[in-house]
């Protein structure tokens, strides 16, 4: 058992070195993913100090919002552009509705908050777009369909190209936002803010348009999210649950950093791939449903801050 462990797999990887890239590749687009999803939450959790539950549900009704303009005939790029636009008319409801009326309120007001609002948002769709699954309209959106196959280290090497747009794109927009909330002056007031909601206000910062920046942000991500996830795996409300992976990802890599939500999500998603390839059979399968959370348990115990999270010392 030990060898079967510790030992065949590795040897395994060297044997056939081909199929390690290919499983390194899968994890590593998987991981971008991850982290776009994750960006979202950080994005929130930095404004408010607070987990937007709603995040997973916001990435399926973002995406059913796009497939179901297109089918009553939108076309799709216009279609795009009005599903951005519902991001911002959702964003400026829950500032209103629900942010505004809780400012200074204890965390656990505000979340149970994202959670009433996670319901009541997959009731909203149920209502209007039903519960059957859609397909993601990749070929509208002029995204890439195919298969490149490498030959290489003594076999070959599948290269799906929608895999390939979606871990540009993803690096794109988490790149962008990076730079545009570290660089910029929203930027330094939502460090502000996260910092101290009263120390921002006392300064002159609205938290009012900065959560709507934030939460209209979270949409955008989420859309991007929506469109990749639903290319691969189909658009319905299960997508959710792949959507919260991000939650190991952010224990990784720490709930206020970005960087730190890029590099938890490759490691969730390389990590995940290969521990299903490599070990699944030793457990019958499904270690890429639960490897992650163990994962997140782990640096619970030990590092509950995350890698790139701040340490918090409280002086009594």
């Amino acid at each position: 058992m030990l060898y079967k462990v510790f030992i065949e797999p590795f040897v395994f990887m060297g044997e056939a070195p081909d199929l390690l890239i290919q499983t390194l590749w899968e994890g590593l687009v998987s991981g971008v993913l991850y982290a776009l999803i994750a960006l979202g939450f950080v994005l929130i959790f930095k404004a408010s100090g607070v987990f937007n539950f709603a995040q997973g549900i916001m990435v399926v009704f973002a995406a059913l919002i796009l497939v179901g303009l297109y089918e009553k005939g939108v076309p799709a790029f216009l279609a795009l552009i009005l599903a951005a636009l519902a991001m911002l008319v959702l964003a400026v409801v829950v500032e209103r509705v629900v942010l505004r009326p809780l400012v200074n309120q204890p965390d656990i007001i505000l979340f149970m908050a994202t959670f009433g609002l996670t319901y009541l948002l997959i009731g909203f769709g149920e209502l209007i777009f039903g519960g059957n699954p859609r397909e993601m309209i990749t070929e509208a959106l002029l995204l890439p369909q195919g298969t490149t196959e490498i030959d290489a280290l003594g076999g070959s090497i599948r290269i799906q190209h929608l895999d390939v747009a979606a871990a540009v794109i993803a690096s794109l927009m988490i790149g962008l936002l990076a730079v545009f909330f570290s660089k910029t002056r929203i930027g330094r007031a939502l460090r502000a803010v996260a910092d101290s909601h009263k120390a921002a206000l006392s300064v002159g910062i609205s938290l009012n348009q900065i959560w709507v920046i934030v939460w209209f942000a979270a949409g955008l991500v989420a859309l991007v999210a929506g469109i990749m996830w639903g290319a691969r795996s189909g658009v319905s409300f299960s997508l959710q649950i792949i959507a919260l992976k991000a939650l190991p990802v952010l224990i990784l890599g720490g709930f206020t950093s970005i960087p730190g939500a890029i590099i938890g999500g490759l490691i969730i998603g390389v990590g995940e791939k290969l521990g299903e390839f490599y070990w699944g059979p030793l457990v019958g399968g499904g270690i890429e449903t639960w490897l992650a959370y163990v994962i997140a348990l782990l640096f619970l115990l030990y590092r509950p801050q995350g890698l790139f999270g701040e340490k918090i010392i409280e002086r009594i």
